[in-house]
């Protein structure tokens, strides 16, 4: 109604004005050319009045439009705005579907990602991560300082870092390459922080570094030791028996030093032999087999050796899969962790005559940790490893044995590596435990 009424009072004013005018035309003595401009003067603004008046209106009828969700926004099909509204409508949909789109595939590609990815504010706030953050820290991650000094200088940056975190994660131990890149998205400082272990590659490293070293050592001792071998052996047997001495002690002395030399060179050479085994292993000829099976024979293996010293052996299994492993390696391995412990056992037994309540105990475990992985421990009762030693058992040569070669644990280590796995030790409150994990 109200365009209408608007139209009839521009009428009715329009009307009033002529008439007026005319009054003023006739009693008194107006110009008619003035007349006439003051009357085109009102009916131009009469109608620019309607015009607003319409505009205003049409406007009211677009914002209610769309507050409706009314796409035809009020426009008859022939308006020229509902056409362009269309085409623009239309631009929008196009650009905001490439977004989804776009969007939806970097959320997918996060997700299939092993790398994993915090995004965070300023404060270090993280907005948003991967389930690879999870995966690798154990946790999620809500604050860059959760990640403990590290996390603190990431928060504090003023530009892109690099930087190296030793992180443990239950009992498991990493070591964590972080790299930060600083953004300014629609106007906001963004953190984005990308988090992978490097903790296979660093071992990798070290094994090649200790394979290239063992190879050069056991070539130049081993080209020493032969000959001196074989010089030895030489001068027993062409030492006459009629050569005389001042002293037959002496003699004595004489056949003893040639004797020794030559024992001694052929323990030495035997040592480098099996010195040579950490860096020539054989490829594992991999089969599926049940690790309960192989710990059961572990244990029957020993049974007698420990029934003789007073060890008892703990069995627990926890699981019944299936793994993928060369069973005479990794026999081996068991082998050589059980020889330990129980070595072990039977010297702190000596040592410790006076407590005979503590009886000496072996425990071999079979479970899964939290990353789902198959893992075997040896562990046992005794006096554990010294924390200052820790860090070196697995370095080829060292020993904390008087007649120890300082091989096995290396060696153990070189085939769970080349099984894709790793042997680690696990710290606990009693006793020494390596753990056999399976990757």
């Amino acid at each position: 109604m109200r365009p209408y009424f608007s139209l009839g009072f521009n009428l009715v004013a329009l009307s009033s004005c002529s008439a007026l005018l005319c009054y003023l035309l006739i009693n008194k003595g107006f110009s008619a050319t003035l007349l006439l401009i003051v009357l085109v003067s009102i009916a131009l603004s009469a109608h620019i009045f309607t015009l607003f008046t319409r505009q205003q209106k049409q406007a009211e009828i677009v914002i209610r439009a769309l507050a409706n969700g009314d796409s035809t926004l009020g426009l008859s099909q022939y308006h020229p705005m509902r056409q362009q509204f269309d085409q623009v409508k239309a631009q929008m949909q196009t650009a905001r579907f490439n977004a989804e789109q776009q969007a939806q595939f970097l959320q997918a590609l996060l997700i299939h990602v092993d790398l994993a990815v915090l995004v965070s504010d300023n404060s270090g706030q993280v907005i948003e991560s991967n389930p690879a953050v999870s995966k690798l820290l154990g946790k999620n991650i809500k604050h860059l300082s959760e990640l403990g000094a590290v996390g603190d200088l990431l928060s504090k940056a003023e530009r892109n870092v690099r930087n190296t975190l030793h992180w443990q994660t239950g009992e498991q131990q990493d070591t964590l390459s972080i790299a930060l890149s600083i953004a300014e998205i629609q106007g906001k400082v963004r953190r984005v922080v990308s988090i992978q272990s490097i903790h296979d590659q660093l071992q990798l490293k070290e094994q090649q570094a200790y394979k290239r070293l063992t190879k050069v050592l056991t070539h130049e001792i081993a080209n020493s030791i032969t000959p001196l071998s074989s010089l030895a052996n030489t001068c027993t047997t062409l030492l006459p028996q009629t050569l005389c001495f001042n002293e037959l002690e002496d003699k004595q002395d004489l056949q003893l030093a040639l004797t020794t030399l030559a024992s001694r060179t052929e323990h030495l050479g035997d040592f480098i032999a099996r010195f040579r085994q950490v860096s020539s292993l054989p490829t594992p000829k991999l089969a599926p087999y049940n690790l309960a099976s192989v710990l059961t024979q572990i244990v029957a293996l020993h049974q007698q050796q420990a029934f003789s010293q007073g060890t008892t052996f703990e069995l627990n299994i926890n699981t019944q899969q299936l793994v993928m492993l060369d069973n005479s390696q990794i026999e081996q391995v068991l082998v050589n962790l059980v020889k330990n412990a129980l070595e072990v056992l039977a010297t702190s037994q000596q040592h410790n005559a006076q407590n005979p309540n503590k009886t000496p105990t072996i425990q071999l475990t079979l479970a899964q940790n939290h990353a789902q992985q198959l893992y075997i421990e040896v562990s046992d009762n005794g006096p554990g490893i010294a924390e200052h030693v820790i860090d070196m058992v697995f370095v080829p040569f060292f020993t904390t044995k008087q007649q120890g070669s300082g091989i096995g644990l290396s060696l153990s280590r070189q085939i769970m590596l080349n099984h894709g796995g790793d042997l680690v030790y696990v710290q606990k409150p009693q006793g020494a435990c390596f753990r056999c994990v399976f990757g």
